[in-house]
């Protein structure tokens, strides 16, 4: 069976992220489709947090909270972790 290609939504918060901390889509998107890590964010149970390490950030963990609906996630904000290392 093959699964529905996912669609992405920024929020504007998100979109101001991209460009303030220099951080492209495709490793917000590749963190969602493909995290080292996922956890329901403690505050928000609806929000998934996803971990990925970027080799392109010399290994720095991206953190990208989203809100997935059916095959739409909606991502809610975006930044490089200091707190977790790979």
């Amino acid at each position: 069976m093959i699964e529905p290609e996912r669609r992405f939504s920024y929020t504007n918060h998100a979109n101001s992220m991209l460009v303030e901390r220099d951080i492209r889509r495709e490793w917000v998107e590749r963190t969602i489709l493909s995290p080292d890590a996922i956890e329901t964010d403690p505050k928000h149970l609806d929000r998934t947090r996803a971990y990925k390490a970027l080799p392109e950030r010399d290994g720095r963990v991206l953190r990208v909270v989203y809100v997935q609906s059916g095959q739409t996630c909606r991502v809610i904000t975006l930044f490089l972790d200091r707190s977790r290392r790979r």
